[in-house]
């Protein structure tokens, strides 16, 4: 029966040695990590709250390089 992490007491897991990735291996998994994130972002359309905050962020950018 597989373990999960909240079976183990406190504290217990963080002297526990965790296995290292190699370069490959999170390559692969940031990759897949990506394609999931994008085909579902894409599939979704930007909300009006979104819209606005993006405004703004690019409003205070422009008044940052006029004051600057």
């Amino acid at each position: 029966m597989a373990q999960l992490v909240t079976d183990y007491p406190a504290g217990s897991l963080i002297d526990a040695a965790m296995p290292a990735l190699n370069g490959e291996s999170r390559d692969r998994i940031g990759q897949g990590l990506r394609d999931v994130y994008v085909e579902r972002c894409d599939a979704q359309p930007i909300t009006d709250a979104q819209v606005q905050l993006l405004l703004r962020l690019r409003q205070k950018e422009r008044d940052r390089r006029r004051s600057a």
